[in-house]
């Protein structure tokens, strides 16, 4: 990848990690200010708090390896640094994206109901050691990523591959370990939140088709706040699918073709957890609520930018005036 690419790169990965920083340390201190007025976690919180630090440790080791890479282009410091970087970066996506599908089984568990008793067991068992689960996960990806310690050297740095033999060397164990890594991190991870996508919208379509009956079309059903759980759920897989076809592609170039293109997959990467922030925050009424508060008042320091300022409330719908006889 030319020089002056990966700079741009760089640059808007450090406007994107700004984006991703704020938007998941607001979801961190709001749910810890929610905490403190219940005194209690919903799982949903618990999940959601595991991957806004996921979010943060990935998104400042990220760019603290590519601003590394910009500073020492010929590789003079010791490939070690790099490789646990990299070990780090690599076991904290795999928490990300866990992380992501799980909160996504919560809330399909909690909006669709299944007749099969065995799995309703499961789910709930499940769901009664959210917190042990939300620490294994990341100590499973940890687990999953340390044989980069012994793919990645020095030896891989050529004329070529100039990221200080971070791209993994030609050889059938190193490609067959790549396979396995994306199977498990991404892969997986995918096709669970596709389920639970397509549990969510065959629950939505009947529940809408039930409500719809029952008033015989005379008004437009409603679902009140369940909706806005249906739709953070369902944006959070179509963002997934989305970042999941990109970074297969991008794994494929570096795997299969050798590019040197690793700073696209911390850039797609960046982009993910900022958007995937903001759909949380969206989710989260009061999280929402709370930001629009805050911006507003931001903004009433600036007279110059009120156009900028977002209603907290919507418009109320026009009643049809009286007609005269």
């Amino acid at each position: 990848m030319l020089a002056g690419v990966k700079l741009a790169l760089w640059a808007m990965t450090g406007l994107l990690a700004v984006m991703t920083v704020f938007f998941n340390v607001y979801i961190f201190l709001m749910s810890l200010w929610n905490y403190r007025q219940k005194r209690k976690w919903s799982p949903s919180e618990t999940i959601i708090v595991a991957l806004s630090l996921a979010d943060v440790a990935h998104q400042l080791v990220c760019y603290f390896w590519m601003t590394m890479d910009e500073i020492d282009g010929k590789c003079r410091i010791n490939h070690m640094p790099y490789t646990i970087m990299l070990l780090l970066v690599y076991s904290l996506k795999f928490t990300i994206m866990w992380d992501t599908s799980f909160l996504t089984f919560y809330y399909s568990t909690k909006l669709v109901s299944t007749p099969n008793h065995c799995y309703t067991h499961i789910q709930a068992t499940i769901l009664r050691h959210v917190t042990l689960a939300v620490v294994l996960i990341p100590l499973c990806g940890l687990g999953t990523c340390m044989p980069m310690l012994t793919v990645f050297h020095p030896d891989n740095h050529t004329a070529v591959n100039k990221d200080c033999g971070i791209l993994l060397p030609d050889n059938s164990p190193a490609q067959v370990y790549e396979a396995v890594y994306l199977l498990l991190s991404d892969v997986l991870p995918g096709v669970l939140m596709m389920k639970c996508c397509i549990s969510i919208s065959v629950h939505l379509a009947i529940h809408l088709r039930h409500m719809k009956a029952s008033t015989n079309g005379a008004h437009r059903p409603k679902l009140g706040s369940q909706m806005r759980v249906i739709q953070m759920a369902l944006s959070l897989v179509a963002v997934f699918v989305v970042f999941l076809v990109v970074d297969l592609y991008v794994q494929y170039q570096i795997a299969v073709n050798h590019e040197n293109v690793i700073v696209l997959t911390f850039f797609f990467t960046s982009i993910y957890t900022a958007v995937t922030a903001l759909v949380l925050i969206y989710g989260k009424k009061t999280f929402w609520k709370a930001m629009i508060r805050d911006f507003n008042a931001c903004l009433d320091e600036y007279p110059c930018l009120s156009c900028l300022k977002v209603p907290e409330q919507k418009a109320k719908p026009r009643t049809p005036a009286t007609v005269r006889k």
